[in-house]
């Protein structure tokens, strides 16, 4: 949910609209009417829901209400924005274009107004956090609640996800700040890394199958007839672990795909397939066969903290990355549930 939505914003325009008028020596100029945030605040919410009434309801707006408002940002910008069935609504490329624009318009409205009250000594507004399942480091409830006891006028909303739907987020404004496990994704002018803490890689088998009796480290090379089973491609840890054994030049054979480590776990301890993890994950289920990977380092896994650029991190981002010291690491095999 945009962290805008359903709340008023502040509007740019006049009442009546801004249209053409006629200067004393005859020459007519053009004066551009500037759209109202809360156009950009109805389109948003609308793409979010792909649906006209459900948007309508999250805002607090009458139907017909938020329909004239899209209308009218269309004709400010001679483009339609929504292709519409009796179903639901999706973006035309003019609407894709926009939407990116007008979350990263609506992030900076908010920060504008926590940046003056962050001044005033008082932080308000809403901290939107992403987090992905089980990051090593940083025990995300522990944090928030923290957080919470020392910015109580804070509204916080959080987000789980893949690290790679993460990275996209806090880039377009939509996350203030969220904790990912490093790709090459976060690679761009729009991203801000903090590195925070750094894991092996192992594999996790059933104590039955073949690996379980080797009793030492395995290579990627070891592994290339296995089958797997792994998270989601958008998952940080998936996509570090692809970007190792295809370095190596071995093509993995995953055959199963989950969005939950423990469901991950479960399937491994079925003997369906072997993962490849970040270390602390096999504390998570004892009865598995933990195995080093050898030849891969120490820092295979890299927990981050990932924020927009200094100038557009918010007083609350920056106040939640103050309170990452040792109180909030993980405990020794621990995670975030």
């Amino acid at each position: 949910m945009s962290a805008f939505s359903g709340k008023p914003v502040p509007t740019l325009s006049r009442p009546g609209g801004i249209g053409p008028t006629e200067e004393s020596d005859g020459i007519q100029r053009l004066r551009f009417s500037v759209m109202e945030l809360r156009h950009l605040q109805h389109f948003v919410a609308v793409a979010e829901d792909q649906h006209f009434t459900r948007a309508a309801e999250r805002l607090l707006v009458s139907q017909s209400g938020l329909s004239a408002s899209i209308r009218a940002l269309e004709r400010e910008l001679r483009a339609p924005l929504f292709v519409r069935t009796t179903r639901r609504v999706t973006l035309t490329p003019a609407g894709r274009a926009l939407l990116t624009e007008a979350e990263r318009i609506l992030a900076q409205v908010r920060s504008a107004h926590e940046a003056v009250a962050a001044v005033q000594g008082v932080l308000r507004g809403m901290l939107a956090i992403g987090s992905e399942q089980c990051i090593k480091g940083v025990r995300v409830a522990g944090l928030l609640a923290a957080f919470r006891r020392r910015h109580p006028n804070v509204e916080i909303c959080l987000r789980q996800a893949g690290s790679g739907a993460l990275a996209e987020e806090v880039a377009s404004g939509r996350l203030d700040l969220a904790f990912a496990v490093r790709t090459a994704q976060e690679d761009t002018d729009l991203l801000r890394v903090v590195p925070l803490t750094s894991e092996p890689m192992t594999v996790l088998c059933h104590p039955d199958h073949r690996l379980a009796a080797v009793g030492g480290a395995v290579g990627p090379e070891d592994l290339g007839g296995e089958v797997f089973v792994d998270f989601h491609p958008d998952w940080g840890p998936r996509r570090t672990t692809d970007a190792v054994f295809a370095a190596a030049g071995i093509r993995r054979t995953v055959a199963l795909e989950v969005n939950d480590v423990h469901s991950l776990l479960e399937l491994v301890d079925e003997n369906l397939g072997i993962a490849v993890m970040p270390r602390h994950f096999r504390h998570k289920r004892e009865s598995l066969t933990a195995l080093p990977v050898k030849g891969t380092g120490e820092n295979v896994y890299e927990t981050v903290a990932l924020l927009p650029p200094p100038e557009a991190t918010s007083p609350a981002a920056r106040a939640l990355l103050g309170l990452l010291d040792p109180r909030f690491a993980c405990p020794p095999g621990g995670g975030e549930e």
